[in-house]
């Protein structure tokens, strides 16, 4: 008698594991996948075509790619040597403001683009990882642009001619410096919950009071404040490049970066708060090979407080013919009348 119980049970169960997967079969296996989903730029942003518009910078057009459109820029003389600028994790191409015309007017193509999710190129809903496409390039990578200038150069070096330049990289970044409340914010259950209408509305509402009390407006936060309070994936979208983007996790790029014959130079700040100068020190030992420039004093802001800096020494490297020596880097820079370098550990430190 127990022994036809446990048998009339053990066939229930049999059949009822059969029917749900039988069921999940029905209902999955006739549908096609559904469309990726794609959500505004800041075209549809009236705020902020005053502070950062589609015509920021010349020879502004779209191009279509397979998860959306993407808002781009070539600077510079037709058939110069290609260079292109990569944005960090929030704010768009027009953190280039004060380094890309200096380069175009040295000679060079520059090609400048939003990334997915940011200014005006579309957010799709997907992963935000490593993307960047153009052939025979150098390749200038800022913040989390960084990690996706080692993570291309790295996948496609046939593609780089040559030299990668890195500030203030990020790829490396421990968990421990990111803080408590970017990884609770960047959460998929909070971005759920964050993405629902009556929480836009209320962003919206705060971003413009907030707006109307200010009487001086920083451009760049400007538009970190616009795109977070009216683009419906912006949030989610720094959030997936937090997660599973090119912020950390990528030693191995960095170190089959130093097996590659591709010149490398880090521009880093002693007082950069988001990615901490240690940062440069790990890709250093992880990139034996590069050049380190230390602008001492320098936040992570450093492209726009330091300019003038940053943008000869990329001049300088970008046009040196072979491989770079740390000592011809220091004695232009002197020789431009730019404050002295100084020497710490073997890595030249600008003050």
């Amino acid at each position: 008698m127990c022994h036809r119980r446990r048998l009339a049970q053990v066939s229930l169960l049999t059949a009822g594991v059969f029917s749900v997967c039988l069921l999940y079969l029905l209902i999955s296996f006739p549908y096609p996948p559904a469309p990726s989903v794609v959500h505004a730029s800041l075209s549809t942003v009236p705020q902020a075509w005053s502070v950062y518009p589609e015509d920021f910078y010349p020879g502004g057009a779209y191009v279509s790619l397979p998860h959306g459109r993407v808002r781009y820029w070539l600077m510079g003389p037709e058939y110069g040597d290609k260079v292109v600028l990569i944005h960090g994790l929030s704010i768009p191409a027009i953190v280039w403001k004060n380094v890309a015309p200096v380069l175009a007017s040295h000679g060079y193509r520059v090609l400048l683009y939003d990334l997915y999710g940011r200014g005006y190129s579309d957010a799709p809903r997907v992963t935000y990882d490593v993307h960047v496409h153009w052939d025979n390039v150098r390749i200038v990578g800022l913040s989390m642009g960084g990690g996706i200038a080692a993570a291309f150069a790295t996948h496609f070096p046939h593609l780089v001619n040559g030299k990668v330049a890195l500030i203030a990289s990020a790829g490396v970044v421990e968990d421990s410096d990111i803080s408590r409340t970017a990884k609770i914010m960047s959460s998929p259950l909070i971005q759920s919950v964050s993405s629902l209408p009556p929480f836009q509305h209320y962003m919206r509402r705060l971003a413009n009071s907030s707006s109307l009390s200010q009487t001086t407006i920083d451009p760049m936060q400007e538009i970190v404040r616009l795109q977070s309070a009216h683009l419906p994936y912006f949030n989610a979208a720094v959030a997936s490049s937090l997660r599973d983007g090119p912020v950390r996790g990528l030693e191995n790029s960095f170190t089959a970066l130093s097996n590659s014959s591709i010149q490398v130079l880090l521009i880093h700040g002693t007082a950069d708060k988001n990615v901490p100068y240690k940062y440069a020190s790990k890709i250093l030992t992880l990139v034996p090979h590069a050049h380190l420039l230390t602008i001492d004093g320098a936040g992570h802001d450093i492209i726009v407080t330091h300019a003038t800096q940053v943008s000869d020494a990329l001049v300088q490297f970008l046009s040196t013919k072979g491989h770079i020596h740390t000592h011809t880097l220091t004695h232009t820079l002197q020789s431009q009348c730019q404050p002295p370098l100084l020497t710490r550990n073997g890595k030249h430190v600008l003050v």
